[in-house]
């Protein structure tokens, strides 16, 4: 398995969010018409990333975006997941967790203080997910806040030191 940042217009990057959109059609009957800016997701305000497997194939993908104070539910220093998603023939191997650990990460290292989401009712294996990883229900937010089928969760997360400049 290997992650890498390869930026939300990349092919690969692409052709996930098609599938996962897909998927959105599949479980809630519509795909997420969120507002996403693709340029949100570069750094050091975002990140996009593309989980590949052994043989180089684009499996899973996995993003963040800084969000601010300024809309019910997010406060300054937030930065949201999106595009969680993992191939049906890729899932129970551990990639989504790896994923969300890795954007955890990328996140504090950019001065982020807390991951926020919106999953929904209807994507059990990722509400478990963030559950074993701690994360909490807090304010819901974003385009569905509204959404009987909404669920939003926080966790914060631990911001990275930077090593001084000598």
């Amino acid at each position: 398995m290997d992650i890498r940042a390869v930026g939300y217009a990349h092919p690969d990057a692409q052709r996930l969010i098609a599938e996962v959109q897909q998927e959105y059609v599949r479980r809630y009957g519509d795909v997420d018409l969120s507002p996403v800016d693709p340029a949100q997701f570069d750094p050091p305000q975002g990140l996009f990333a593309v989980v590949y497997d052994a043989d180089g194939t684009p499996v899973g993908t996995g993003a963040w975006r800084a969000r601010e104070a300024g809309e019910p539910g997010l406060a300054d220093g937030d930065a949201e997941l999106k595009r969680m998603y993992t191939v049906p023939s890729a899932r129970g191997r551990g990639l989504a967790r790896a994923m969300l650990r890795f954007l955890e990460q990328e996140a504090g290292r950019a001065g982020r203080l807390r991951l926020v989401l919106e999953t929904g009712t209807e994507q059990p294996e990722a509400l478990a997910l963030y559950a074993s990883e701690g994360y909490l229900p807090t304010e819901k937010f974003g385009f569905y806040r509204d959404s009987p089928l909404s669920v939003c969760l926080a966790k914060p997360i631990a911001v990275a030191a930077v090593p001084a400049a000598s």
